[in-house]
């Protein structure tokens, strides 16, 4: 009979020291995994257009992972850089204008150019800010990445009774990548000083992983915020 305690004592320990091991290998056996996936996927799409003659692989007779996501980095840079001066604006304008003059073609990348330019650029704001917002009840809060003041037709329309409103996006529980679009009074939203990374480790959490929570000056952190 005394035996019993000692054995839930050792079944107990070894499941602590189980799921201790676990918290430690699981984040990087996943972290390896993520990191290695994305680089096999953007090597299989960039190796295939390098020629033969500058890659190594040719001459080594074995793959060199990350060789091809290295070759899209710089040559996005290089595209960057060349498109600053005049020679490189002028070629991008000319491609700009036979691309506005196919139909179809137009709408997709004038969208997703606005996109990238809103979201990349280091003067857009846009995701960089997080907040609350009573959803889907009153009393109810949920977090929301804001995106931009609301222009536009959206604006005119909303705006008519006097009220700001702004665009922020709702994402669920816990694949944040998805979610709702939402048009809310400026006034109805509570900033939070949490950084976005840190709120979308909350989101996949499902409310397990709390940021820790240091006080800051909203003006400070949202400088350009004026409820």
């Amino acid at each position: 009979m005394n035996d019993l305690p000692e054995t839930m004592s050792l079944a107990a320990r070894l499941r602590n020291n189980f799921l201790a091991g676990l918290i430690i290998c699981a984040p990087v056996a996943i972290t390896i995994w993520l990191t290695w996936s994305f680089i096999r996927w953007a090597d299989s799409w960039v190796k295939p257009y390098i020629p033969s003659r500058i890659d190594p692989e040719s001459y080594l007779k074995f793959a060199i992972p990350g060789f091809g996501l290295l070759i899209a980095v710089v040559s996005i840079t290089l595209i960057g850089f060349l498109g600053k001066n005049l020679i490189g604006r002028s070629v991008v304008d000319f491609s700009e204008r036979v691309l506005h003059r196919m139909p179809l073609v137009r709408t997709l990348y004038r969208s997703l150019k606005q996109i990238f330019e809103s979201v990349l650029t280091d003067q857009s704001s846009s995701f960089k800010r997080v907040g609350l917002i009573e959803f889907p009840s009153p009393g109810t809060w949920s977090v929301v990445f804001i995106a931009t003041d609301v222009r536009g037709e959206i604006a005119a329309r909303l705006n008519e009774d006097g009220r700001e409103m702004v665009a922020v996006f709702l994402p669920p529980t816990p694949v944040p990548t998805a979610g709702f679009l939402m048009f809310v009074p400026r006034d109805r939203i509570k900033l939070l000083d949490m950084t976005p990374e840190e709120a979308a480790k909350l989101l996949i959490s499902g409310g397990l992983v709390m940021p820790d929570y240091k006080p800051r000056s909203m003006e400070t952190v949202f400088p350009v915020w004026k409820p």
